[in-house]
């Protein structure tokens, strides 16, 4: 393929969206997804391009899928292939956004008066119609089977999974001092070789998505560090990172740009520590999924 001047193979580009860019795959199925540097709050109203971004919500949300497929929730994940961008299936988005929460914070707050940072009763589910003009705004189960965009059957494999996925992280996130206070999941339809319907989880999952917190000190760690000015979004980013084991204790930004080098060695590592999960699963007895 022929190089453009900034480096990158010239191809196929099928959307791009404010966060990602979605590329035609190397292999049949399959889409690329790149992660961008931009960051974007209040319907876009806000807007900044942050070195370094991308490149951790790449490697976080790599490294959450790789959990949760091998928990036995299925992904469009497959691999990461650098440091910016993961190879995934090819699915239909649903055009739902499942945002689930366990502590009052941001649009929740403003529509009920309740006071952020008061721990829900139990986890909320909520559901948003996925339209940047409309401001994805808020819809019932009856809006969705009206319109169309989800079946029951479809909901109910949506909303179990939204459930699992934030048991596991949860408590995984607790584990390493933080609070995980909400979090949004798209889901896409993967079609089997025998037409069979299977539902994944889709998109990425990361501090882009979810909000995290402190547990010691209540500092918010993800994209609210952007909205409301609360400090170096890059900083946030990092920090979760370094809990989860992912980039060194000193970061992956030097002078303000990212140590590719780096960032490419641990993308590397990644997908070897998944290929080895995936094959001690087999070795238990465990069959692979057709999705």
């Amino acid at each position: 393929m022929r190089k453009t001047g900034n480096g990158m193979s010239r191809r196929k580009k099928i959307y791009e969206g404010k966060a990602k860019i979605i590329y035609e795959g190397t292999e049949p199925g399959t889409v690329i997804q790149y992660f961008k540097d931009d960051a974007t709050a209040f319907n876009a109203q806000k807007k900044a391009v942050i070195a370094g971004k991308g490149v951790l919500n790449n490697r976080i949300s790599a490294h959450l899928m790789t959990k949760l497929e091998a928990m036995g929730i299925p992904t469009h994940f497959i691999r990461s292939i650098n440091m910016r961008e993961q190879l995934v299936r090819k699915v239909e988005i649903v055009p739902l956004e499942v945002v689930v929460r366990n502590i009052a914070a941001g649009s929740l707050c403003k529509r009920l008066g309740l006071p952020e940072g008061a721990v829900l009763g139990r986890p909320l589910v909520e559901y948003y119609f996925k339209n940047d003009a409309l401001g994805d705004p808020m819809v019932s189960e009856e809006h969705i089977f009206t319109f169309g965009w989800a079946d029951p059957y479809e909901l109910d494999e949506m909303v179990s999974m939204a459930w699992r996925v934030n048991d596991y992280l949860t408590g995984m996130f607790s584990g390493i001092g933080l609070k995980l206070v909400d979090f949004k999941l798209e889901f896409g339809r993967l079609w089997g070789e025998h037409g069979e319907l299977y539902i994944v989880l889709a998109d990425e999952i990361s501090p882009d998505n979810c909000r995290l917190w402190d547990a010691t000190t209540g500092e918010k760690l993800d994209k609210d560090r952007f909205r409301f000015d609360l400090g170096d979004l890059v900083e946030g980013y990092q920090y979760i990172a370094q809990k989860l084991g992912l980039v060194p204790e000193g970061g992956i930004m030097k002078g303000g740009t990212v140590d590719e080098a780096l960032a490419q060695d641990l993308s590397q590592i990644e997908n070897e520590l998944a290929r080895e999960r995936r094959l001690r699963d087999l070795k238990k007895g465990g069959k692979p999924r057709k999705n």
